[in-house]
């Protein structure tokens, strides 16, 4: 279900120093998330969505966005992305996250997306125009395999088309790359899994890759995921409760194994493992012509 909400604030700091992305502020246009991860942390408690298959749009964020920007004196990054995908279906109709990207490149302020969409193509022109500050790009990508990714995030497009937007990105000088995260244990947690993602971004024109060998798993987050488990792999979730009991932070079975094997191929591919960050000025730093 679709519902609209008007927003008190539509930017937030960004707790510092922010070590994943640079970010100085955080965007989030919706609330809930129509690519429905079947892993996804944004359904935990702490975060007060009640229903995460309805979409929130806040109707009110592009008036909202111009008096905040203007109010801004740090020029820092602006990340979007963290809670739900900026680039779900209901953007294609709405335009809400090309809307808000065409504000920031009016107000020349830089942009890290984080998305699971090949529909972020559709921005290639206003990307191109905030990328004169900096503009940054991240395809989260947990495996290769289109099929077992129809499975883990059934609303998503699959990775290969993922791979194929970030060439494009890449080709247009937009800095782009990977998340690798989550890596869900028993599941993607194997060497061959991570050599195909690594080296399909490699292919694909990615500068970075971050990974997280593993995933987070608390209360209502939890229990979604362990009912998905027992319909899609069934067998896996005994194996989770054996291991890790109610712990949040989930290590993948062989973390070390992967993180090398990880490592050792982006040294050959030449791929970063922490993303270039643009660095932040403050309004005395700013060019006055």
């Amino acid at each position: 279900m679709i519902k609209e909400i008007e927003a008190r604030v539509l930017l937030n700091y960004v707790k510092q120093p922010d070590l994943w992305f640079g970010l100085r502020y955080n965007m989030n246009l919706y609330r809930g998330c129509q690519h429905q991860c079947i892993y996804c942390d944004s359904r935990s408690e702490c975060y007060q969505i009640e229903d995460f298959t309805d979409v929130l749009v806040k109707v009110n964020a592009i008036d909202l966005l111009k008096v905040e920007l203007a109010r801004k004196p740090v020029k820092g990054t602006i990340g979007t992305g963290s809670m739900n995908d900026p680039y779900m279906p209901i953007e294609r109709k709405l335009n809400l996250t090309g809307r808000a990207l065409q504000t920031i490149a009016q107000f020349k302020f830089p942009v890290h997306i984080i998305t699971k969409s090949d529909l972020v193509l559709k921005d290639l022109e206003t990307l191109r125009e905030i990328n004169q500050v900096y503009a940054a790009v991240s395809f989260t990508i947990t495996t290769a395999d289109d099929e077992l990714a129809k499975k883990l995030e059934p609303g998503a497009p699959p990775p290969s088309l993922r791979f194929k937007a970030m060439q494009v990105l890449a080709e247009n000088g937009i800095l782009t790359g990977v998340t690798l995260m989550p890596v869900l244990p028993y599941i993607e947690d194997n060497e061959e899994n991570i050599t195909q993602v690594v080296t399909q971004a490699y292919e694909s024109g990615a500068s970075f890759i971050i990974p997280s060998m593993g995933m987070s798993l608390r209360d209502r987050q939890r229990a979604y995921y362990y009912d998905k488990l027992d319909r899609l792999f069934p067998g896996i979730r005994v194996k989770y409760e054996q291991k890790y009991g109610n712990q949040y932070h989930v290590r993948a079975s062989n973390a070390e194994r992967l993180d090398f094997v990880f490592r050792d191929l982006c040294g050959r591919f030449g791929i970063a493992t922490r993303i270039i960050p643009y660095k932040t000025q403050t309004a005395e730093q700013l060019p006055l012509f």
